[in-house]
């Protein structure tokens, strides 16, 4: 029977008091901060809310399953997963079905708040997360935008909220302390007078409207219709969950595997286990970004399901049986394997297709090597053949990692089951070739990486394997040398460049011909210098600055900007002699 009369403040208070609970086969919340703006926004125009599906759990039952609570402050980095709440032994529970995602949006937006990792900003830095409240503007002028919204929901810093004198942002967790539409009335007659805005004016009505009918929607209207399932039986609870989420395609199928697991595993908490494994390998070196798809497709690859693609057929008892018992060698294998790409420099910003850690993490996991196998010069050659093999397939333009990514991945696993003695690179390399996903380049191909310009995830990995004996494992930037700054073209005019010169120097400026990887703190120190004073001063011994220059295959330091192009040109060239050793392959 569906039932309605729940507002969302009623809603709230069983979920701060955990009466609404999140039962262990539900995802994690994925909900992006646009899209909560968008449910508001929706909520505030009068638009259906959609009905839930709860699950009552009774009391002497409650403690035969593990719950979750509602995330509340979302961090992407440090707080992203629901709390954990165990088993709540003799307890009336209504867990939720379907819903989760709008249930939780509304207690971040309410209760909560969310703290995304800002555009090119590292993971690893405190300051790249700033904690941000949902916010509406009082004062906009309400009306149907591009995206159909009518209010302006945000995001935004409490701080830079208050300070934005051109605004009225209302903080929104705000309304649920109201206790009476007069307290709303003399909070805005007081911000308004302030302003010096009259309370006849049509700013003061707009955002009086906006005001009230936000308290309206969170504490008055009965906006929550939902269907309450009063089964006991976990089984049919997971089925009827399956079949709710799995119709359309914002449930991923990977989503489906964790939701299995966790019913069938019957010793290990899976849940646990395969966000506790996301999160550890996001913290190896630099910091990646590898999803909870990542490892579950390398639970599937190493533990030798039969095939490594998301269908549900294959999340079956007896697969997630033998995904358990193998579980703690695929967790050291994919830890050891995310180690191994941090060693070669790879991170977040240039590790451009996660999956082709697959097959090495498989190669791990087959091999099982010696504890000291990360960092042992005896090992050395083995990990130049995995890193030779793995950036060669990062570096094709057309994608290895693309279309057919699970019959290659099943037909790559299968030679290293029989073939892990040592990485067979050349075995793997003939079975690529013989679908059309050749690691060998062509004349065109090695022309496109020599035209590779700053910005492109491939050029870290270009650099380091064009210059091997630099360690990677230290921070190093990718360098423009002959410094970006001086070449633009006010300094090249300035310089006496004539028009059809500056442009040539303009299009290689970015180029790889002008980039090399450098320590960052000397990249620091060297800033806007020209090359040839800079050289001069960091390395003062003749020989050790020639020998710089011959390692990094820079032939000599430009002097001034007339001297950039045959610089670039003859050191391009000597870039394509090295490329064609190092990327050609017979098949």
């Amino acid at each position: 029977m569906y039932q309605s009369g729940l507002t969302i403040k009623d809603a709230l208070d069983a979920v701060s008091k955990n009466h609404y609970v999140l039962p262990a086969i539900q995802r994690e919340f994925v909900w992006k901060p646009e899209q909560i703006c968008r449910l508001f926004d929706s909520l505030m125009q009068g638009y259906p809310f959609g009905t839930f599906l709860f699950w009552r759990v009774e009391p002497e039952k409650s403690a035969e399953f593990k719950f979750f609570g509602f995330v509340q402050h979302f961090h992407e980095r440090d707080a992203a997963h629901c709390p954990e709440l165990g088993t709540l032994p003799n307890r009336e529970l209504t867990a939720v079905l379907d819903g989760q995602q709008r249930l939780t949006a509304l207690n971040i937006g309410l209760r909560g708040s969310m703290a995304i990792k800002e555009p090119n900003k590292w993971r690893t830095n405190p300051n790249a997360f700033p904690k941000r409240i949902l916010h509406i503007d009082l004062m906009a002028a309400r009306g149907d935008d591009d995206e159909g919204e009518a209010y302006r929901f945000r995001f935004l810093e409490p701080q830079k909220a208050a300070a934005d004198s051109d605004t009225l942002w209302y903080p929104v967790p705000d309304i649920l302390t109201i206790p009476n539409v007069a307290k709303l009335s003399q909070w805005l007659y007081g911000k308004m007078n302030g302003r010096g805005i009259t309370a006849d004016s049509d700013v003061f009505n707009r955002a009086s409207d906006t005001l009230h009918q936000l308290y309206q929607v969170v504490q008055v209207v009965p906006n929550l219709t939902f269907y309450t399932e009063r089964s006991q039986e976990l089984d049919r609870v997971l089925r009827i969950f399956i079949r709710m989420n799995s119709g359309g395609t914002v449930l991923s199928y990977s989503d489906l595997l964790l939701s299995i697991a966790v019913a069938q595993w019957s010793k290990l908490d899976a849940r646990q286990e395969i966000h506790g494994l996301v999160d550890d390998i996001n913290r190896i070196g630099a910091g990646f970004n590898l999803s909870k798809d990542f490892v579950l497709k390398a639970g599937l690859m190493l533990a030798d399901i039969a095939s490594v693609g998301f269908k549900v057929e294959n999340f079956n008892r007896a697969n997630m049986s033998t995904l358990e018992k193998v579980w703690a060698d695929v967790r050291r294998a994919t830890i050891l394997t995310v180690e191994l790409a941090a060693s070669f420099g790879l991170a977040e910003q240039t590790l451009r297709a996660d999956s082709a850690l697959l097959p090495i993490a498989y190669y791990i996991f087959k091999r099982n090597p010696p504890e000291n196998w990360l960092g042992h010069p005896s090992y050395a050659a083995e990990r130049e053949t995995i890193r030779s093999w793995l950036v060669r397939s990062l570096l094709k333009s057309s994608g290895i990692w693309g279309s057919g990514l699970d019959t290659l991945l099943t037909a790559l696993r299968d030679v290293i089951r029989v073939d892990h003695a040592s990485f067979p690179g050349d075995a793997l390399e003939k079975v690529m070739a013989a679908r059309g996903k050749s690691l060998s380049f062509g004349p065109e191909e090695v022309d496109d990486l020599l035209d590779m310009e700053y910005g492109d995830r491939r050029l870290f990995p270009l650099l380091s394997i064009l210059f091997p004996f630099i360690d990677v494992r230290q921070l190093h930037h990718i360098d423009h040398f002959f410094p970006k700054s001086q070449l633009q073209r006010r300094k090249l005019e300035k310089a006496g460049c004539n028009p059809a010169y500056a442009e040539e120097c303009l299009a290689a400026r970015d180029r790889l011909g002008n980039l090399q990887l450098l320590e960052g703190l000397l990249n620091v120190s060297k800033n806007d210098s020209l090359p040839a004073p800079w050289m001069e001063l960091t390395y003062p011994d003749p020989t050790v600055r020639q020998a710089v220059l011959d390692r990094h295959d820079l032939g000599f330091a430009p002097a001034t900007h007339q001297d950039f192009m045959s610089f670039y040109n003859a050191r391009r060239e000597r870039l394509r002699a090295r490329l064609a050793i190092l990327l050609t392959r017979t098949e």
